[in-house]
């Protein structure tokens, strides 16, 4: 399903300096040390769906999502960067100085139907990704578990009660634990918000959905 924002991102032709304004590059993200906010009535009024997005502890900008295949949405940047994900997870990015370059596994990812996690589910898969401009590539294994609280999220202006699950990682090679965590729309059994790694344990990725695709 292709959004009206896919043009506009690729080529920027046609777009208004409105709309140019509210799209950031990723190396901006990174590189940035002022976090953008966009007034909730702009981000209800935007025809396509948004993103708040934080790279390595970098500077959080907006993205848009350019258009979803095959179930994954691909998020484009100004810049012509591009992150893939799937129910809040992160399967791929494009043009970023590292970046994920594949997730392989015969094993369904629990948040694909994060309405019917269970604490104890788990999931395993082989990543390749590169570090420091060096490619990389390890087997993880993951067990999830709910949080013993759960929390209501301000996303846009609403409020959004969420279930908080963690998903306990561990890296074989290089020997790494690392914990990610996915805030899951009670209602709508969406993710919401995730905090993970981009890498085996490297490369912090925050990503808050603001408005959801139709």
């Amino acid at each position: 399903m292709r959004l009206l924002a896919l043009l506009c991102l690729i080529t920027l032709a046609g777009c208004t300096t409105g709309q140019q304004s509210i799209v950031d590059t990723l190396n901006t993200a990174i590189r940035g040390d002022k976090d953008v906010t966009v007034a909730d009535e702009k981000i209800q009024s935007l025809p396509y769906s948004t993103m708040y997005l934080t790279l390595n502890n970098g500077q959080r900008v907006l993205v848009v999502l350019g258009y979803i295949e095959q179930g994954n949405s691909k998020w484009l940047s100004q810049d012509r960067a591009m992150l893939v994900t799937r129910q809040g997870r992160l399967l791929k990015t494009v043009n970023l100085p590292d970046n994920l370059l594949e997730i392989i596994t015969n094993q369904d990812d629990p948040l694909v139907h994060a309405d019917k996690l269970s604490t104890g589910d788990s999931w395993s898969r082989s990543i390749m990704w590169t570090e420091d401009g060096q490619l990389r590539s390890s087997q993880l294994t993951s067990r999830f578990s709910r949080a013993e609280q759960d929390e209501v999220l301000t996303i846009a202006g609403n409020n959004i009660a969420c279930e908080v699950w963690y998903e306990d990682v561990q890296s074989q090679t290089p020997k790494r634990n690392w914990r990610n965590t996915f805030w899951v729309d009670k209602q709508s059994g969406e993710v919401r918000q995730s905090h993970q790694m981009m890498g085996a344990g490297d490369f912090p990725v925050k990503m808050t959905m603001l408005k959801p695709a139709p």
